[in-house]
């Protein structure tokens, strides 16, 4: 499962049974960004549906590699993760995936109000399919 945090916002994705290719499948909606636990139990219900062992959660490293702010909540969120799923939770660079995100979504022709609807879940795929890529190159050398 991938997951791109954001403050109001997790998109989610998840790979096909292969680890070939990641899915797009919804973006969690909460209220407030301190309010977690209703996310937290969405996620709880997709690891259920979708039989997840482990969970790829975005890491937005500022451009010079260094951590921010955001990267310290994505930690913190990865902590009650682990926790609450007592599945691995593995942090990935993140750095341009909402721009690429976008890019697409550009060159797919959609409207600016369709792109906020889908960016975050365009995302989250894009952090799972680097993570399947780079891990299958890993397994074959």
């Amino acid at each position: 499962m991938g997951l791109d945090f954001g403050a109001k916002t997790v998109g989610v994705a998840i790979s096909d049974p292969l680890f070939l290719t990641a899915q797009g499948i919804e973006i969690i909606r909460r209220e407030r960004e301190n309010k977690l636990r209703q996310t937290l139990a969405r996620i709880e219900e997709l690891i259920q549906e979708y039989e997840v062992g482990e969970i790829v959660l975005g890491l937005p490293k500022n451009m010079n590699d260094t951590l921010g702010e955001r990267a310290g909540l994505s930690l913190a969120f990865q902590e009650k993760l682990e926790r609450r799923t007592g599945l691995p939770v593995t942090m990935w660079d993140e750095r341009l995936t909402t721009v690429a995100a976008q890019r697409a979504m550009i060159e797919a022709g959609l409207r600016r109000e369709e792109r906020a609807e889908h960016v975050d879940r365009i995302a989250a795929c894009l952090i799972l399919q680097s993570y399947l890529d780079r891990t299958r190159e890993s397994r074959s050398i």
